[in-house]
């Protein structure tokens, strides 16, 4: 490996008479490139045009006219990639009342809940009949360990409708005045892939959806989004501030899609967006307007995305066995239920296939999983597809194989070892099944390209925490959930970068610091790789570049 760099050095040497001067020169002791040199370096990388032109030593570095940043002992790293969230849903909880428990917020009880919406209609100036949305509740560790109801909510307010999103973005509840609007009632009939649920003994909706039942009111809620523009603007924020310097938009709508290009038309994205357009929704009749896998300004539709099932901490992931506790009114056989049939799945991924057109399916449960699989079984797809499993939160080791022989990656979403770890354990799986949630080190062992996200804002989209996650496993209670699945610091890197890159066909431009790609970089206040794996939640994001330019300075 030593002498592979030493000859890498040399080759940059003698291509530095061809280099004279560049926009700028970064230079670290601790530069990671992430091309298979397991430590941290001293370089100096030369960037022109977006583009890094140049690596070498901090000596050659000096001759090169420009502006020139030393970062010391700063790690300097490639960008992290956003391997799966939502950023047109990130820009939209901007604009929501925050009703997520620590760490993300402070509800902790439907006390917490009801004060903070009545602060929010204070503090926002709501009027009568203008709607009230919140975003991140969170059953499982609200002390009550349920759903908020809709008479929870007419204690709020009758004046306002109401609509909060749980945290898994599967689930909801609403106020009596915003069932009226959307026209449910005890008639109303559970929807295909939904569910509304009811008062025990009674056809009376209780205010809690899941699912595509949910759909209605969330469609009638997000009419009231006031300033669309702007809170794109606050997600690239976001998102720069955690050193992400290519974002996803992982459910992408045409009116998101619309969104984001006017937010570009008005240079309010500075970082690259990928957006998934849903593929299950008709999707099909448009298919000749879609420029898939071009960038057009900062965007680029990078294929589309089939939801196959629920949320395991919401308990609707479609399971081959039951769940360890089931939910609100349902059986012990209760094992979750799938979003489209399988023949609606062997058809799309078929469509999609043939089109050369990439797909990304959600599939939390095993089940789901085992839908995906026989599906691009079915369609016997010959090219380079990349096809991606996302969150795979419960994939089993024969599946794993199948999807080794499938060329189907997962991108898991390990932060929930953190966040629902406890809740997985004690009430979702029991403990077996738990253990063994986002399976990284199974998938590392069969030598299979693997990603990790955090599904923002489902959490927020904090790189550091995802890194510790996928390392550490612990829980909230400070416990490992599933030491055997722990893998290094390097491997989870190459999951948030040089992995993530290749999922999104992207990994000849990004996710490495080599000559030709793009000059997306992040700065750490300390080199991971030299850390001992429970103190990398100390790390901070110093500084953010995208295609060469700074996009966030931590000034602190």
């Amino acid at each position: 490996m030593r002498i592979f760099f030493i000859l890498a050095l040399l080759c940059s040497h003698l291509f530095l008479t061809a280099i004279e001067e560049a926009d700028l020169v970064i230079s670290s002791n601790k530069i990671i490139l992430m091309t298979g040199i397991e430590e941290a370096q001293p370089l100096s990388v030369a960037i022109k045009n977006k583009k890094i032109i140049w690596i070498g030593s901090h000596k050659d570095a000096k001759n090169i006219q420009g502006e020139h940043i030393d970062f010391g002992n700063q790690a300097v790293l490639p960008g992290f990639i956003d391997a799966h969230g939502h950023a047109s849903y990130l820009a939209f909880a901007t604009q929501v009342a925050n009703i997520a428990s620590p760490p993300v917020g402070k509800i902790n009880n439907i006390k917490d809940l009801q004060t903070e919406l009545k602060n929010f209609i204070q503090d926002s100036g709501l009027q009568p009949g203008e709607w009230l949305m919140g975003l991140g509740y969170d059953d499982s560790l609200l002390a009550e360990q349920r759903h908020p109801t809709k008479n929870d909510l007419d204690a709020v307010s009758t004046d306002h409708p109401i609509y909060l999103i749980h945290v898994s973005a599967h689930l909801g509840a609403a106020n009596s005045l915003a069932l009226s609007m959307a026209n449910i009632n005890s008639e109303t009939e559970d929807p295909p892939g939904g569910k509304i649920r009811r008062y025990e003994n009674s056809l009376e909706p209780n205010g809690v959806f899941e699912e595509t039942a949910a759909y209605p009111l969330q469609q009638l809620a997000m009419s009231a989004y006031k300033d669309p523009i702007g809170s794109v603007k606050n997600a690239m924020d976001i998102y720069a501030r955690n050193g992400i310097t290519t974002a996803q938009d992982g459910a992408s709508s045409p009116e998101t899609i619309g969104l984001m290009q006017a937010a570009d038309a008005q240079g309010m994205i500075n970082l690259d967006i990928i957006s998934y357009p849903i593929g299950q929704n008709g999707l099909d009749q448009n298919l000749d307007s879609i420029n898939f896998g071009n960038y057009e300004g900062r965007l680029k539709i990078g294929g589309i995305k089939l939801i196959l099932d629920g949320s395991p901490q919401g308990k609707t992931a479609y399971l081959t066995e039951p769940y360890y506790k089931p939910p609100h009114s349902e059986s012990d056989s209760y094992k979750g239920y799938p979003l489209i049939p399988q023949s609606e799945v062997s058809k799309w991924v078929k469509r999609y296939a043939d089109l050369n057109i990439p797909i990304m399916a959600h599939a939390n449960g095993d089940a789901a999983a085992d839908m995906l699989i026989e599906a691009v079984k079915d369609a016997d797809i010959t090219s380079d597809h990349r096809t991606i499993m996302i969150h795979a939160q419960t994939v089993r080791e024969d599946q794993l194989d199948q999807m080794k022989e499938l060329s189907i990656i997962p991108s898991y979403f390990s932060t929930h070892t953190f966040y629902w770890g406890d809740w997985h354990r004690d009430s979702v799986f029991g403990e077996d099944r738990a253990m063994r949630i986002s399976p990284t080190k199974s998938t590392l062992n069969r030598k299979m390209p693997f990603t990790v996200h955090n599904d923002a804002p489902v959490v927020p989209p904090d790189m550091i925490r995802l890194l510790w996650s996928t390392t550490n496993r612990k829980t909230r209670s400070g416990k490992v959930l599933g030491e055997e699945q722990k893998i290094s610091t390097y491997s989870a890197l190459e999951a948030m970068t040089i992995n993530a890159a290749y999922q999104h066909f992207e990994d000849d431009i990004k996710g490495s610091i080599e000559v030709g790609k793009l000059a997306d970089l992040v700065v750490l206040s300390e080199d991971p790789l030299s850390m001992p794996v429970d103190e990398l939640l100390e790390l901070k994001i110093m500084a953010t570049y995208s295609h060469g330019k700074e996009i966030f300075k931590n000034e602190k």
